[in-house]
């Protein structure tokens, strides 16, 4: 008895350790939280590279990255009704009727590619965070799988195939040196795996896409997994839950990876880690959320695409600040070349959002919805892009340049605690209104990148703000101003 009472004295003194074991129920997976790093990051960079981006065709407003759907089943969709017959046409011309896509991996040589130069161009981008394709759904891995190249009987992955090299596992080394967090899409389906294409989906699931998922897992520790290609069967053929429950309870990465809601038919927002959008303007959830879109119509680099087709930077960072103002994050799409180049259009556009970050960031990390989102000038606000994937140039009309009739975002607002962002598309001179912000006694207001604070005064609708004309040397940046109001009530 003695002894018994000790253990329990001893048992009183141990700090409680005993952390959530999640059960394989939507219920309980959807109980963790999103990792607060992720809902704090905002800016992501998403990378689609593979054996397509070596052909990197596709119609205009048409993924590139499914060239190899496009060529072999005869069908082709997407924006400006594509012809059913344009990649066959384009292969057969280009390539040859004899030539398979298959051979395509015999050029996807990567001998260009540099992990140490692309890890410090993300982190001049101010990104946060990347997701590369490990495997899209042609099944061709990045990694050393040996699942990928049994699976079709020839080399179909990078080590095995022409590049002779761990691209994944190169660059996520050279990732891990900065303070850019490693994320992997990853296609829970494959067009024409042999076990799929037969519907052997047990066999396909057990023998082929779990023991991926835990390789790329086990050997490389990612901070996300992003699957895809969930919506072809539900998440209780693709095992989804089970999985969900090892990477949470047992996996090595269980403390710190962040998923998305692409688990299964049905599931993308309603269930998993933060909700996914692609291609659309305006969204909102109560959960973190993503937007993820190419820089132009195609995730995979499409060589069809010309410079009108590719979202301007001003449009990208009203984008970004619009995204944020709703509380999501922006992953931002590059298709590098079959050669591992990324194209110098995509390198721009990165180069010149993280110099804007670098003078606004504070109103865009670490930063939640306020009360307001936007701050609407008068006039119609129901304005809509056309049907379909929506370009990131709709941010225009929505902002600098409404049609008439049509209100226009004059301000996108972010918070952190007490302190207001307001996010200006123009540089506004003379008195500023800033809506439904309410000073207290300590207040402060100040242009970023301004070295001096800007006098105010509490108005009716909120506070209005002197904003002195400045010089050319003296503007702290292009496209997107933040001004910051401390100590609101």
């Amino acid at each position: 008895m003695q002894l018994f009472r000790h253990l329990v004295w001893l048992a009183l003194l141990l700090p409680i350790t005993i952390k959530a074991q999640y059960k394989p129920t939507w219920e309980s997976l959807d109980s963790r939280p999103v990792p607060a790093w992720f809902e704090n990051a905002k800016f992501g960079i998403f990378i689609h590279w593979g054996v397509y981006s070596v052909p990197a065709w596709a119609p205009k407003g048409v993924y590139s990255e499914w060239y190899q759907y496009w060529l072999q089943s005869g069908k082709v969709f997407g924006n400006n009704n594509p012809s059913p017959t344009a990649v066959v046409d384009h292969h057969n011309k280009v390539y040859g009727k004899d030539f398979s896509y298959y051979q395509f991996a015999d050029y996807f040589k990567a001998e260009d590619y540099d992990p140490e130069a692309w890890a410090k161009l993300f982190e001049k981008s101010g990104a946060k965070y990347i997701v590369l394709t490990s495997k899209h759904h042609d099944g061709f891995a990045l990694w050393p799988s040996k699942e990928a190249t049994k699976a079709f009987g020839r080399p179909w992955n990078a080590v095995d195939g022409a590049a002779k090299r761990d691209l994944l596992g190169d660059l996520t080394t050279a990732v891990k040196k900065t303070s850019v967090k490693m994320g992997f899409y990853y296609s829970l389906y494959e067009w024409y795996n042999p076990l799929y294409r037969d519907k052997k989906y047990k066999e396909y699931v057990n023998e082929h896409m779990l023991p991926q998922l835990r390789d790329l897992v086990n050997r490389y520790e990612p901070d996300i997994i992003w699957p895809d290609g969930e919506w072809d069967q539900s998440d209780t053929l693709w095992q989804s839950r089970e999985f969900l429950t090892w990477l949470f309870n047992e996996s090595p990465v269980k403390d710190k990876v962040a998923v998305n809601d692409r688990w299964g038919k049905g599931i993308r927002k309603n269930h998993g880690g933060y909700y996914t959008t692609e291609y659309e303007v305006g969204a909102t959830f109560s959960r973190p959320w993503e937007e993820c879109r190419g820089m132009g119509f195609s995730f995979g680099y499409n060589r069809n695409e010309d410079i009108e087709d590719y979202n301007s930077t001003q449009s990208l960072i009203y984008l970004l600040t619009d995204i944020v103002s709703s509380g999501g994050n922006l992953l931002l799409d590059i298709g590098p070349d079959g050669h591992g180049k990324i194209p110098p259009i995509m390198q721009e556009r990165l180069l010149e959002i993280g110099e804007w970050l670098k003078v606004n960031g504070e109103a865009i990390y670490n930063t939640r919805s306020w009360k307001n989102k936007v701050q609407w000038s008068a006039g119609r606000r129901d304005w809509k892009p056309p049907h379909g994937m929506v370009s990131g140039e709709a941010m225009l009309k929505q902002t600098v340049q409404p049609e008439p009739g049509y209100a226009a975002k004059e301000i996108f607002f972010t918070a952190n605690g007490s302190t207001v962002y307001a996010i200006a598309p123009r540089l506004p001179e003379g008195r500023f209104l800033i809506r439904d912000v309410n000073p207290s006694a300590g207040t402060t207001v100040q242009l970023l990148g301004l070295p001096r604070k800007l006098a105010f005064k509490k108005v009716k609708e909120g506070i209005e703000v002197t904003v002195p004309k400045l010089s050319v040397q003296e503007v702290p940046c292009r496209h997107a101003f933040a001004f910051k109001i401390t100590q609101t009530i």
